[in-house]
């Protein structure tokens, strides 16, 4: 009781601020409104929270939660386990009854996560059960790289046939953002997750790429695909100008001056306004053209619609944007893949593992980390050109430090080092606490009043905090080495010294 009492105080004075008081614009300026139903709400939670941990899990003979582990490992349910199970089934399916009865979300919510949880847990325990032999990470790799490639086809041929009302537009929209994000977490694990340099200015990189495109399709009236490769060169040109200065430098200090370095970019942005337009930014961009085709109804000459003899649909471009996001993120996963194994890519390890050691086997480090930073940035660039297409806008606004921790964060979050986690975290990140907007569920408990994208990095934060605590090496921690001797075995990222920065 006492624990748990000490930590509804602590969440008491942590929240009393960040929920319990909300700013409110009126005739008279700014006014502070007190919440105390919601601060209250979140309390209770905590309290009751740590006090059903305490009584049930941390304390008690048998952990309630010993037979929710083992849905997800291989050992055997004894009959305690079953009839927890049962009872969390049979709790789940009245939720969500009730729910659907009495129309609380709340409710519905429940239920919803319980039977998803446990329904999915026994199926994945059954299936590998029976096929203990498939190889379950090449099928998960090909299911997800099948649903990429024909997840807006499919949808959107769906929706020509049935007219049954998806949300197209919002769903192309968030895949093209998840996708950008995944591109970004590659590029930047080949910097933080295989050479093992901290980087908390990957966003510059992103910009550079952004305004080389932005100025020039304004300034000279290039395209978008003569100035691709241009502003992926000027980001690896600025990644090596940012290597020199760090070449001495590791951890703590080298994370301060490439947070500075991003910091730096910004500002130029923001105050060279005869060139990049300032606060105002560059407005005007072109997008990308079909092999010279453009998608827009009032272009003159030849459009997509009109070449190919169908009617215009504003979908056509995004669809195309989403495979050309699509493209460009599977080239910088088969570049890093391709480079893993090369000399150079072997050098970025061992450089990740052990500096001194490395140094001492003849392994140029200067050369090394040039190259990390250099092909790193050059996909962050990539990106940023294709960020600013996307958007026809660019501003300093759209290259704060946050974006720079969203992307560090879903690196060590997926397992650093790691390709498929960095997939998966970016999945999460992005997509889950987009998702969080449409949850009225939370709004059941919280009250009508509170909108979960207010909280978003509040949320962030909390997730963060779980993962480490529970996955402290990542999404994905274990991984095949890059070069074995005969049979190469899966490896725990236990046995590695990566993710412990």
């Amino acid at each position: 009781m006492s624990d748990s009492l000490l930590a509804a105080i602590i969440a008491f004075a942590l929240f009393s601020l960040v929920l319990g008081l909300r700013t409110v614009d009126d005739a008279t300026g700014l006014t502070l409104e007190p919440r105390p139903g919601l601060l209250l709400t979140v309390v209770a939670i905590v309290f009751f929270g740590r006090l059903a941990l305490n009584l049930f899990v941390w304390q008690a003979e048998y952990p309630l939660t010993a037979p929710f582990a083992k849905l997800f490992n291989t050992e055997p349910f004894d009959r305690r386990d079953r009839m927890t199970l049962a009872v969390a089934l049979v709790f789940g399916a009245g939720w969500l009854a009730t729910g659907l009865i009495v129309g609380e979300p709340v409710y519905e919510l429940l239920g919803t996560v319980v039977l998803l949880f446990v329904g999915l847990g026994l199926l994945r325990r059954f299936i590998v059960q029976r096929f203990p032999n498939l190889p379950y990470a090449q099928i998960f790799i090909a299911g997800g790289i099948l649903f990429a490639l024909f997840f807006p086809i499919v949808t959107y041929a769906l929706e020509s046939m049935f007219r049954i009302g998806l949300p197209l537009r919002y769903w192309f929209d968030l895949s093209i953002l998840i996708l950008t994000y995944v591109m970004l977490g590659w590029g930047l694990n080949i910097v933080v997750g295989l050479a093992g340099l901290l980087d908390l200015g990957y966003v510059a990189f992103y910009a550079v790429g952004a305004y080389t495109f932005a100025l020039l399709a304004t300034y000279f009236g290039l395209g978008f695909w003569i100035c691709l490769p241009i502003a992926g060169a000027a980001a690896a040109l600025w990644g090596i100008i940012l290597g020199f200065p760090v070449l001495r430098l590791r951890g703590d200090y080298l994370a301060i001056v490439t947070l500075a370095f991003g910091e730096i970019v910004r500002m130029v942005l923001l105050n060279w306004t005869d060139v990049t337009g300032g606060p105002n930014g560059v407005a005007g961009i072109p997008k990308p053209t079909f092999f010279g085709l453009p998608f827009s109804p009032f272009a003159e000459g030849m459009t997509f619609n009109k070449f190919f003899g169908i009617p215009y649909d504003g979908l056509h471009a995004l669809i195309f944007l989403y495979y050309l996001i699509l493209v460009l993120a599977f080239a910088t996963n088969l570049v890093t893949l391709r480079l893993r194994r090369l000399p150079v890519g072997r050098a970025w390890e061992a450089m990740r593992e052990d500096e001194i050691a490395c140094r001492s086997l003849g392994i140029n480090t200067t050369v090394t980390k040039l190259s990390a930073f250099a092909t790193g940035a050059m996909f962050g660039g990539l990106a940023g050109c294709f960020f600013a297409t996307r958007q026809g806008f660019v501003s300093p606004e759209s290259f704060t430090f946050i974006e720079s921790a969203i992307i560090l964060a879903i690196v060590v979050l997926g397992g650093m080092g790691s390709q498929l986690g960095v997939a998966i975290a970016a999945v999460v990140m992005v997509g889950g606490f987009e998702a969080l907007r449409h949850t009225a569920g939370l709004q059941a408990v919280f009250g009508e009043e509170f909108d979960p994208a207010l909280y978003r990095m509040l949320l962030f934060g909390i997730a963060m905090v779980g993962i480490m605590v529970w996955r402290p090496r990542g999404l994905v921690s274990s991984r095949a080495p890059t070069i074995s001797l005969g049979n190469g075995e899966t490896i725990s990222g236990d046995l590695v010294s990566e993710g412990r920065g």
